[in-house]
């Protein structure tokens, strides 16, 4: 909670006036900063752009979301189908990207931006809400305490702020670092919870080549600044994946660091990670043939593939398999007779690996001969 308070104090005096330590050069779109004020940009701190992976239509969250800029950017690019929502603990940042909301929706012609007060670990709690009930009941002693932890409860539970599976895409901006180390699998936790099934977590860090020493993390300066609490980067990925994300790409890795303290390098790193691998597995016959260009592969779930091979996967794995970011990799084998879903039985082999025999996907009594169709490109096939 020290270091909470630490990190509070420095982005509301940093909201007052511009620090330029709290971020690092970041290249964005100049057409979208066209329409944002000056001061929201200048006192808004970040090391990547994760905007440029939101989409038209997309519901957008940003944690952290400090004056706003990520949000207004998200804005326009989201369009007026789309939505964003900006958390922010820290009210001297709210009051910024309040008070310049109405002036970004008047130029790009619509609004569909808000701003929420809340913690990024705690997104069921508005603290708004917690602190008009905080008003009506101020708290005297350790029975108002108690009733007051039930309140809250019941808050998250009845009213609660970013509700489940309501989010497309959570963006964050230097930001995660700055939770403290036991509460950032709750963090990553709820970033899991709000998404849909199939959403995405666009999140810009900064990451440490190595792990931060203690003495270093007790530093309340340093952890406000970005480093102490930096993960390394392997910690990184795998808090996605303790969380139940797949997918889990480095969509932006700086070569150069952007500090060096003690020997230990932080840079600025971009993950994009995927929810919705969830659910039951049915067994329809399909069959995936790893490309390449590697000799094998491991996806999330253990599943070995080694190249050229026909594998049989569940209808879950192999409708995952064709979006993003698998795609490209793979060919894919539908069954000669389609099975419907609703005739599907369980999938034998869900927590392992098998070859699928072409005769599985062809049928067991498949027997046809054909003449070799024209399917050359050019005028000849040798």
């Amino acid at each position: 909670m020290k270091t909470e308070f630490a990190v509070k104090n420095r982005y509301a005096d940093a909201a007052e006036a511009q620090e330029q330590a709290l971020c690092c050069p970041v290249d964005y779109n100049p057409e979208f900063l066209k329409i944002i004020p000056a001061e929201v940009i200048e006192k808004d701190y970040g090391c990547g752009d994760p905007s440029q992976w939101v989409e038209p239509g997309d519901a957008v969250l940003d944690l952290g979301s400090g004056t706003g800029k990520i949000c207004f950017i998200a804005s326009q690019i989201v369009g007026p189908e789309g939505k964003v929502i900006g958390v922010d603990m820290t009210d001297a940042m709210l009051e910024v990207a309040e008070r310049n909301a109405p002036m970004v929706a008047e130029k790009i012609g619509f609004s569909n931006c808000e701003f929420r007060k809340g913690r990024i670990q705690d997104l069921a709690l508005d603290l708004d809400l917690l602190e008009n009930e905080l008003k009506s009941s101020p708290i005297s002693d350790a029975n108002a305490w108690l009733e007051m932890e039930a309140v809250a409860e019941k808050l998250r539970r009845d009213q609660t702020m970013i509700p489940d599976n309501s989010i497309d895409v959570v963006v964050s901006n230097c930001v995660l670092n700055l939770v403290e180390p036991q509460l950032k699998p709750q963090l990553f936790a709820e970033i899991f919870r709000v998404l849909k099934k199939g959403g995405r977590a666009v999140i810009s860090d900064i990451v440490a080549d190595e792990p931060v020493p203690e003495h270093l993390q007790k530093d309340d300066h340093l952890w406000s600044g970005c480093i102490s609490g930096a993960l390394t980067e392997d910690g990184f990925a795998r808090a996605f994946e303790d969380a139940g994300f797949y997918g889990i790409e480095f969509v932006k890795f700086e070569s150069k660091p952007w500090k060096t303290v003690e020997g230990i390098e932080f840079r600025s790193v971009t993950v994009r990670a995927w929810k919705g691998k969830q659910g039951i597995c049915l067994e329809r016959n399909q069959a995936v043939i790893y490309r390449g260009p590697f000799k094998s592969v491991v996806d999330d779930d253990g599943h070995a593939m080694e190249r050229g091979k026909r594998y049989a996967v569940c209808d879950k794995t192999y409708q995952i398999f064709q979006n993003e970011p698998y795609g490209n990799s793979f060919q894919f084998l539908d069954p000669l007779e389609n099975i419907p879903l609703e005739q599907a039985e369980n999938f034998a082999d869900c927590d392992g690996t098998r070859t699928r025999h072409p005769r599985e996907t062809k049928g067991e009594g498949y027997d046809v001969t054909k003449e070799a169709e024209d399917c050359c490109d050019g005028d000849s096939c040798c």
